[in-house]
């Protein structure tokens, strides 16, 4: 196997010059972080395979943005099915709050159970 490492001296040592790829500047919302602790908590193994190879931060920014649209593409239809209209926001706005706010609790617990979770 070839190495490919160069190495620093520091008086009597040898340090290897190593360096993760750059990251993009970009923070983890709510999503992203929830993964990161749940791979950090419960998978400590495909962390720390995932830190070392400098590929963590970029899967904890996909499942970001994948929960995100997979949350904006859910929320029409639920609101749809659960009957939350444009005709009841104007009548009864907290009825419409309550039901927004169950369509929103279901769809983040169907993106906890495919992306964060699994």
């Amino acid at each position: 196997m070839e190495n490919n490492l160069t190495y620093t001296q520091m008086g009597d040592y040898l340090f290897p010059n190593v360096a993760l790829p750059e990251q993009p500047d970009r923070d983890l919302g709510k999503y992203g972080r929830m993964r990161l602790r749940y791979l950090k908590e419960h998978r400590p193994v495909l962390w720390g395979t995932m830190t070392m190879d400098g590929t963590l931060f970029s899967h904890c920014l996909e499942i970001e943005d994948t929960a995100n649209s997979r949350l904006e593409s859910m929320m029409p239809q639920l609101a749809k099915a659960a009957g939350a209209t444009e005709q009841l926001k104007a009548s009864d706005q907290m009825a419409w709050v309550g039901l927004m706010n169950s369509c929103k609790a279901q769809a983040e617990e169907i993106i906890m159970s495919e992306l964060i979770y699994s």
